[in-house]
């Protein structure tokens, strides 16, 4: 009887619900759907073996939204310059605030995205526009592009956690805000404007917020002087390690958003920063320089494994 029941155990997992489904989706019309988004909508809920998108070089001009049950759905351009998805949505517009003013948004678990531009083209002084919204728990984002203005990726909710490795993000104000546990590792930050990076919202039970790795730091030339991160709420975290930032960078650093009473409990903090701001001497008085034994705390495996073990992907490749 044992042996009978392995038998179909193993004919089950042969059969097509337990196989990986890829499927194609091109602008020019050659693959088997135009829209990125349709290609979603086609794809099973809770896909047991997961669906693979290969996304093709192209503009993609379309919202885009990952539902919470389209989960382990992986999105692989061809090349992220060339690949690109993109709306023009902000807050202020009929109907649009800051949290659906994105151009794509990934609610279901398990999400990876690679070699993809996610921009939203709105403009620079039309405020809020969202290009990439994030909910999801276990979502990478490996060599991808994150372009927008004010507000560009939001990291959404204090239960997940995200890594973004390789990636290129850009805006203006508060261009990485949200309350989630996200690592960026070897990314690019770019930001345009005299202004503010970060505006972390993480919750008081969370050991980590925005923890950035071996990063680079970069202000355009029509911005002077640039903070690291101001509290969008109280408890917010944000630890930036082994990170080279622009000459630009603020000697103080951070920013209370006018509100003292959160020099108390946000945490604020670096450890061997690179660049001619690596002198700390002025940093405000409530950041932190880490001490190397507390920086080693600071791994990949610690930040995201917490509530469950999870390696993202394109480390364990």
């Amino acid at each position: 009887m044992r042996l009978v029941v392995l038998i179909i155990l193993f004919l089950f997992a042969l059969t097509p619900a337990f196989c990986q489904t890829t499927v194609v989706v091109a602008a020019d019309g050659s693959g088997e759907y135009t829209s990125l988004q349709a290609a979603i909508d086609a794809s099973r809920a809770f896909a047991p073996g997961g669906v693979v998108i290969h996304l093709k070089n192209g503009i993609y001009k379309e919202k885009v939204t990952i539902p919470s049950w389209r989960t382990n759905i992986s999105i692989i351009g061809e090349d992220a310059e060339h690949t690109i998805i993109t709306w023009d949505n902000y807050s202020g517009q009929e109907g649009i605030h800051t949290f659906n003013s994105y151009t794509m948004k990934v609610e279901g678990n398990d999400f990876y995205a690679e070699n993809i531009t996610i921009q939203n083209t709105a403009g620079r002084d039309v405020g809020q526009g969202v290009a990439l919204h994030v909910e999801a728990d276990r979502a990478e984002f490996y060599n991808c592009r994150i372009i927008a203005n004010q507000d560009t990726l939001y990291a959404g909710v204090d239960n997940s956690r995200q890594y973004y490795r390789n990636c290129f993000i850009e805006g203006t104000t508060d261009f990485i805000f949200g309350p989630a546990t996200a690592v960026f590792d070897n990314c690019v930050i770019l930001c345009k404007k005299d202004s503010y990076i970060t505006a972390a919202s993480t919750s008081p039970h969370q050991q980590f917020g925005f923890v950035f790795l071996h990063c680079e730091l970069k202000v355009s030339d029509e911005a002077e002087k640039v903070y690291l991160g101001r509290p969008w709420r109280d408890y917010a975290k944000t630890v930036f390690i082994n990170t080279k930032m622009d000459a630009k960078i603020r000697p103080e650093g951070w920013h209370n958003w006018k509100r003292p009473e959160a020099e108390k409990t946000v945490f604020y903090a670096e450890y061997n920063s690179t660049g001619k701001v690596a002198e700390t001497a002025e940093r405000v008085s409530w950041s932190k320089q880490l001490s190397k034994a507390e920086a080693k705390a600071y791994t990949i495996k610690n930040i995201l494994s917490l509530a469950g073990s999870w390696m993202p992907k394109s480390i364990k490749n």
